[in-house]
């Protein structure tokens, strides 16, 4: 099975000690130590049968592999923690127990690294971190294995990212990131990026027709390289609203990976009535979110 054949329709369930530190809240006295694991094990099971791949996370995706569906491809996170950023400078802190050489014994054909990037960042910093990326390219390319990669954009200038500031500067800096990691010294294969403009802000900051503009530009330097929209933390339904402006727009993104615009609303769930009810809203609720981000995707 590949992801480079066809429309990619992913679900991620790579989050580490923050989703742990939210199911902790919401089971309070009820809480087990095992119950991130049960929480993402529940949304592998019931998401992978309608999902093309789904993320796990490197510390307990090796324990929910039996749970994909065998239609699923199965994608896994070189980081310790998405959480986790080694340093004031954002770089990612990579696994001390797992090496790009595991990847195909283990029967998982696509890597996944996350990395904050500021294009306006010092040339030195921003230097160290394409290096980064391009080892990994490298090992995946020398192993067999997908690279997917994601750049999570910032501005030292305007750390407040949801201000009208910050809205003006996304287009800019999602594109620049795009051109910076699609040339192909870094052997990425897939190339997983944040819608380009603020959702909240399309009326007010930014017209619709501005908005689709900079879907284009932001796009436009990806050239051949496959393009995923993540989900960021928005709501499902401005994800659903985002995907469709994105076609709407006439870009040929090949598809997305979704997390909490799915699923953070069954956290509540299995806080409130345990895992089995949990599992009951996955299969319903859950699966047709899914099923509409794919069509907004039409």
């Amino acid at each position: 099975m590949t992801l480079l054949d066809g429309p990619i329709f992913g679900v991620a369930v790579d989050q580490g000690s923050g989703l742990e530190a939210a199911l902790r809240e919401v089971r309070s006295g009820d809480a087990r130590p095992d119950d991130l694991l049960t929480f993402k094990r529940i949304v592998v099971e019931t998401l992978s049968p309608e999902a093309t791949t789904v993320l796990v996370d490197s510390t307990l995706g090796r324990d929910l592999l039996p749970a994909f569906d065998p239609s699923c491809v199965r994608m896994l996170a070189y980081e310790a923690d998405v959480y986790h950023i080694a340093d004031e400078d954002r770089i990612t802190k990579l696994p001390e127990d797992l090496r790009i050489a595991d990847y195909p014994g283990l029967g998982v054909p696509v890597l996944k690294f996350f990395l904050y990037y500021g294009p306006n960042d010092a040339a030195e910093l921003n230097q160290r971190k394409a290096d980064l990326v391009a080892r990994i390219g490298a090992e995946c390319r020398a192993h067999g294995v997908t690279f997917l990669f994601e750049p999570i954009v910032y501005d030292r200038d305007i750390p407040d990212g949801a201000s009208a500031d910050y809205a003006r500067a996304k287009p800019a800096l999602v594109r620049q990131a795009t051109e910076t990691f699609a040339a192909p010294a870094f052997n990425i294969d897939i190339l997983k990026v944040e819608i380009p403009v603020s959702l909240a802000h399309i009326g007010t900051t930014m017209s619709e027709a501005e908005a689709m503009a900079a879907f284009r530009a932001a796009a436009e330097p990806a050239g051949d390289l496959p393009l995923l929209y993540l989900s960021a933390g928005v709501t499902f339904e401005q994800f659903r609203y985002g995907l469709m402006l994105s076609r709407k727009a006439g870009v040929a993104a090949r598809g997305f990976m979704c997390g909490r615009a799915i699923w953070s609303d069954a956290i509540g769930k299995f806080g409130a009535e345990g895992p089995a009810a949990m599992e009951h809203w996955m299969r319903s609720t859950g699966r047709d979110r899914l099923a509409q981000l794919k069509e907004a995707m039409a």
